[in-house]
């Protein structure tokens, strides 16, 4: 029985990162020698334990055999007699297929050492072609390596995949989950950008892949294609370390600019209300969570109004802030600003220009919150109160602004 550090843990020391998890393989021993030396068994499709103290994650060493479709169509056979190369050699990618023994003794039977000094992408046998989550977790790896490329041959073999239909199969849920990881990397466009390059991004979002090469006006957009701009909000929020509901927000606030007429281009009038209906139908395709689902909502619907913040009338800024919910969820109506801001710079030589609309946003949302609805609705009929408050705040905001 011997135990090894395999996966990420070992890729991550290598390249000189933090090592946050570590994954062990035991090779040599069955599920009754584990449980008899206190290891508590978890797995329910293939033996994985938890170290009796540590807690940590130990999978025996075993093979797969592809019996259906999806990711879950697996046929796993473990037992003392698999290798450790055998285990390896089922692995995604050679980066992820390397190991060490308890003496720190590197075994990198695919070359993954030599695949990570060239910075490359590259599966381990053509045994990635039997699980379509390799695909995306590729491309998730693409958003966190941002030097990495990917490999031509697998590429390819990404593109048979995806021809194949084996994209077609995956569960919303766990596309999202994996959608959801990549986002939250330091440069989520090369995430999609990776899926699009083997046709997956059609399949699995057609509603962003659609967006290239569709163009906007270039007075408001010097990179003109929709798909680029996306690409630039999405890798703004990240940069500025935005959360998981801002990054989808900003990802999918344009998805109305796809249905466009292309008689129509470059201008997109009413591409608001149309983001709105394909958010919506997405978010119900992928079971995104309501948190993500109700922001992207919220500021597809009104990031044009947040760009003009300074042109509204008084009642109509309540009324914005009313549709977000500020009044009772402040933290979302900033996020929602983060997300209408992060539209605004993602645009060649918007980076740094002066965008007042947030912070006069926030002003008008303070004078608003400051008006005593209480004392309002003491004064007022049950049936009037709603709107005495909503005249009140608006009367307020109004006084506020020929302060200014």
């Amino acid at each position: 029985m011997k135990t090894y550090i395999v996966g990420g843990a070992v890729r991550d020391r290598l390249l000189g990162l933090p090592v946050v998890d570590r994954d062990y393989v035991v090779v040599g021993a069955t599920p009754e020698q584990m449980v008899a030396l206190g290891y508590q068994p978890v797995g329910k499709d293939f033996p994985v334990f938890l170290h009796p103290e540590s807690h940590a994650e130990y999978a025996l060493a075993r093979t797969e055999r592809k019996s259906g479709k999806g990711y879950k169509g697996f046929t796993v056979h473990a037992a003392p007699d698999v290798t450790l190369e055998q285990d390896l050699s089922r692995r995604d990618l050679t980066i992820n297929a390397m190991a060490e023994d308890g003496d720190g003794n590197l075994i990198d039977p695919y070359g993954g050492q030599r695949d990570l000094a060239a910075k490359l992408f590259r599966h381990v046998s053509a045994a990635f072609a039997e699980d379509p989550v390799r695909i995306l977790r590729l491309a998730r790896f693409a958003a966190r390596f941002t030097d990495f490329r990917v490999a031509e041959e697998t590429r390819a073999l990404m593109q048979q995949m995806v021809a194949a239909g084996e994209v077609d199969v995956l569960v919303p849920e766990r596309v999202w989950q994996e959608i959801a990881r990549g986002l939250m990397e330091a440069q989520p466009s090369r995430m999609f950008q990776a899926l699009r390059d083997c046709g997956a991004l059609a399949r699995l979002f057609p509603e962003i892949d659609c967006l290239f090469g569709v163009p906007q006006p270039p007075a408001h957009h010097p990179e003109i294609d929709t798909g680029i701009h996306v690409m630039l909000v999405v890798d703004w929020a990240a940069a500025q370390g935005y959360s998981l509901p801002v990054r989808f927000a900003a990802l999918t606030h344009d998805l109305g600019k796809g249905v466009t007429p292309p008689e129509l281009w470059p201008k997109h009038h009413g591409h608001e209300a149309k983001s709105v209906e394909r958010v919506r139908e997405l978010c119900e395709r992928v079971r995104v969570p309501a948190d993500c689902r109700d922001l992207a909502v919220a500021v597809a619907r009104d990031h044009g109004n947040v760009h003009r913040a300074q042109e509204l009338r008084a009642a109509t800024v309540i009324e914005l802030l009313e549709r977000v919910d500020a009044f009772r969820r402040p933290q979302r109506f900033t996020e929602f600003l983060q997300a209408c801001e992060c539209d605004f710079r993602g645009r060649p030589g918007y980076e740094t220009r002066a965008y007042p609309a947030p912070a006069y946003l926030m002003q008008a949302f303070a004078v608003a919150r400051a008006v005593d609805a209480g004392e309002v609705a003491r004064a007022t009929a049950p049936d009037k109160v709603r709107e005495a408050v909503f005249r009140a705040r608006a009367a307020a905001v109004e006084a506020w602004k020929l302060t200014l």
